[in-house]
């Protein structure tokens, strides 16, 4: 069978997760395809959620955004380690295009590296941008920082040189991409046994209270005003912590392991649908999520991201939300807005969530007829 190589930004871990979900999806179609990973995305990832087998190959694809935490882009270091790639360009080009003839690759699949579609080309390979946003789109907002201008239209050469996108909902970018296709939210749906409030026993959280999940990544337990929310007499709050458990919370919040969740079977998805909101930023993955496992979204402003503004534009569209401004999340005032949301009604369709298997078909159908 022929090779799918996957090249996935390293940028927060939402880029992986939807490619993920497509290469699980594409186990189910085409079981016997040699898939190929190429990211800096740490390799646990992968390890706890792919179903079949892959080859990572750690790599830098991209530089993304530089983040000072989960909720505050550093705009500057950005265009600084974005034009430094942009410098080496070249040798990184030749370097990947190498890779790919040596791994006999038929495919290749971006999300979203520019660096993808030029090294494709250069080896004489189909490059298809899976996403929801461009580097370039992303890049023109920060318009007053040195060399943005030459960078951008850089970025849109090398985009250029794919043979199409398959787009993801909720989009920016894509100008310089001919064929563009666009296709149902890549989303993960929880696969747990029964319901919600047997998945609750598992995962040791109150059955009947109405809970809200806190989820930022890399934000920290440390960052968060635990210690001060004024919503715990109506609300249950959930953290969830990479291994072991925060010495102390306050009565009320509940923390979940992440390895004790995946050792028992259970996946993020599984705990989103446990819960009745999802306090989070805006970003593709958990919108995804919320949506396709029921969740509602109670979200903070993320600083200066292009993807910000189109997500608040048509979230509404997709799943009850509600913003809660950054000065009421530091403070934990969180009970007025975890009210007002819970009396919102569901957006009066549901919309698809199987994009993976939409994308999973295309790259069966492709990889059969070369």
């Amino acid at each position: 069978m022929p090779t799918v190589f996957f090249y996935i930004s390293g940028h927060g871990f939402g880029h992986a997760v939807r490619q993920i979900t497509i290469i699980n999806a594409l186990s189910e179609v085409a079981p016997d395809l040699r898939v190929i990973v190429r990211t800096t995305t740490p390799a646990w990832l992968f390890e706890r959620t792919v179903r079949g087998t892959i080859e990572r190959l750690p790599g830098e694809t991209d530089t993304g955004v530089v983040q000072i935490d989960s909720l505050h882009p550093d705009e500057g270091e950005t265009i600084v380690r974005a034009r430094a790639f942009q410098e080496r360009f070249a040798e990184l080009v030749a370097r990947e295009a190498a890779l790919l003839r040596a791994k006999d690759a038929a495919l290749v699949v971006a999300d979203a590296p520019p660096l993808a579609c030029a090294a494709a080309d250069d080896a004489g390979i189909p490059a298809v941008v899976c996403a929801n946003f461009t580097w370039d789109w992303i890049y023109r907002e920060y318009r007053e920082q040195p060399g943005v201008t030459e960078l951008v239209a850089a970025i849109g050469d090398h985009y250029a040189r794919a043979s199409g996108a398959w787009r993801m909902p909720v989009h920016g970018g894509f100008e310089t991409i001919r064929n563009i296709v666009d296709i149902p939210l890549v989303a993960r749906r929880g696969r747990a046994q029964g319901d919600r409030h047997s998945v609750r026993k598992r995962l040791g959280l109150p059955p009947e209270r109405p809970l809200a999940l806190v989820s930022f990544g890399g934000y920290g337990l440390r960052q968060l005003p635990l210690d001060r929310l004024d919503c715990l007499r109506d609300w249950g709050v959930v953290v969830s912590s990479p291994g072991e458990e925060p010495q102390t919370l306050p009565a009320g919040v509940h923390n979940v392991r992440e390895d004790a969740m995946y050792d028992a079977g259970l996946r993020y998805e599984d705990l989103v649908g446990a819960v009745d909101v999802v306090i989070t930023k805006p970003g593709y993955g958990i919108l995804s999520d919320c949506v396709a496992n029921g969740a509602a979204m109670l979200y903070t402003p993320r600083g200066r991201f292009p993807e910000y503004e189109v997500m608040v534009r048509e979230m509404p569209g997709l799943l009850p939300c509600r913003c809660l401004e950054s000065d009421a999340f530091a403070d934990g005032r969180w009970n007025e807005g975890l009210r007002e949301l819970s009396a919102l009604p569901p957006p009066p369709e549901q919309p698809r969530v199987d994009g993976a298997e939409v994308v999973a078909a295309m790259i069966a159908g492709r990889v059969s007829v070369l």
